[in-house]
């Protein structure tokens, strides 16, 4: 157990990610600087102008909601630039923009007409997603009511109309729920005090894939590090559908999906047996081979995450296939794909049953190669695996027994970069950055990284 929590250290943190408000936002010049003198005040007279507007338009007759749409259009371009955002909140826009996430009051004579209809919303609830990507402004635009409009908005297709700009303002809605949400724990909170996390759990089910991403991009997000929100998604029945969509064929929904679900069972024992249980298994290890890197990643990670205490389930996991495709991904050329995989399959070699089955495939040659990294996480990992695969008293696995690693000699050894593997007084320590100096099947005697040290490093 001891083990296990030292390279729980080396396991990281998944994150509810911003969303990137895909093919809206232009890449940023990188010669833009902080507007300052003549050039911020033109910035704040135009995003005046814009304000005024939508403070004096908030009608359903055709004039105020083209000038809305307009001004919402103008604020959410300048928002694109993250060099400008503060210019616009001290400009006013935050109020303006949030006034206008509802629909203006209907008037007899506005009978039968709404120009514009769900699109004034939609701009508001694009211009505040990029507003809130500074996290000093997350907490103006929820204090100022964005939240409880945004949730209303969330379930604008119940009003019996779905169309295309319905499918928008959901959308737009629920990347803004996730970007203020974005590491923020209180607001995480206020989402689900505000009933935020029901409509988008419905949401995984609706026939727009676009939608489906968004409100999926926010559950993972609400999920990240706050309990109440968790069991609220699994109370809320939403396994079924993560589920359903981990097997989709858009690489985008399946990433998505898993990236929810390891959010949910990260440090929630309970949630992880019920995810278990509702049947995610098969299609996580179905990841391993997706065409998409990032699903990958995440696939190898919620798999060791599956594997950390419970010894029957990573034999299955070894049964239903996870381990030829973890192999090959650690001799992917993305860094992330080898550091999980070396991960999975340390948490996977912690079971004798498993031990034979890795070396067999063909395990052990790439995780002595990854010692060769620079990266602490990776080496580290690759050393828990081989750690594991050599842990093999009494003859459990021949094939894995007869490996032992080596480092050299403690030169430029810092007591601060040591980590312990085992506390026994026959066992040493060892510092990741000296594995990179490890033999195999040559060389002299040297200290020992995994057990008492013979003169060479055999087989």
């Amino acid at each position: 157990m001891e083990l296990q929590r030292r390279q729980d250290q080396y396991l990281p943190e998944k994150k509810g990610q911003k969303r990137k408000l895909e093919d809206e936002i232009e890449e940023d010049d990188p010669d833009i600087s902080v507007p300052s003198g003549d050039v911020k005040q033109a910035l704040l007279s135009d995003v005046g102008v814009q304000v005024n507007i939508l403070n004096s338009a908030f009608s359903w007759s055709e004039a105020d909601r083209a000038a809305a749409k307009r001004a919402t259009h103008v604020l959410a371009e300048l928002a694109k630039n993250e060099e400008v955002v503060n210019v616009i909140v001290e400009g006013g826009a935050v109020p303006a923009l949030v006034k206008h996430l509802q629909a203006p009051p209907s008037l007899e004579s506005d009978r039968g007409s709404k120009p514009y209809e769900h699109e004034v919303e939609k701009g508001c609830a694009f211009a505040l997603g990029l507003l809130a990507v500074k996290p000093e402004h997350q907490q103006l635009i929820v204090d100022t009511g964005a939240l409880s409009h945004l949730v209303d908005l969330l379930k604008r297709y119940k009003s019996g109309s779905i169309s295309r700009a319905v499918n928008s303002v959901i959308r737009r809605a629920a990347d803004a729920i996730t970007n203020l949400a974005h590491e923020n724990s209180s607001i995480k909170t206020r989402v689900r005090v505000e009933g935020g996390i029901p409509p988008l759990v419905e949401l995984l089910d609706f026939t727009d894939t676009k939608v489906q991403r968004a409100a999926a991009g926010a559950l993972r997000t609400l999920a990240f590090k706050n309990d109440e929100n968790k069991n609220q998604i699994v109370e809320c029945n939403a396994l079924p559908t993560l589920i359903l969509m981990l097997r989709s064929e858009d690489a985008a929904i399946h990433y998505e999906a898993v990236g929810v679900i390891g959010n949910l069972v990260h440090s929630s024992p309970n949630i992880k047996k019920e995810v278990l249980l509702a049947g995610a298994l098969q299609p996580v290890i179905g990841l391993l081979s997706s065409c998409c890197s990032e699903s990958q990643r995440e696939a190898a990670l919620l798999l060791g995450q599956f594997a950390a205490t419970d010894s029957d389930c990573k034999v299955h996991i070894v049964q239903r296939g996870a381990v030829p495709p973890l192999i090959e991904m650690l001799q992917s050329p993305d860094v992330q794909l080898r550091e999980m995989s070396a991960f999975a399959l340390g948490r996977l070699a912690q079971d004798a049953h498993n031990q034979a089955g890795i070396a067999h495939n063909g395990g052990i040659v790439p995780l002595l190669k990854l010692l060769d990294s620079k990266i602490g996480s990776l080496q580290h990992n690759a050393a828990f695996a081989l750690y594991g695969l050599a842990d093999n008293e009494g003859g459990r696995c021949a094939e894995a027994a007869g490996w032992r690693i080596y480092c050299s000699s403690d030169k430029g050894l810092r007591s601060e970069d040591i980590k312990e593997i085992r506390g026994e007084d026959s066992w040493k320590s060892f510092k990741p950055s000296l594995v990179s100096d490890a033999c195999w099947g040559k060389g002299s005697a040297k200290t020992c990284c995994f057990g008492p040290c013979p003169p060479l490093f055999s087989r």
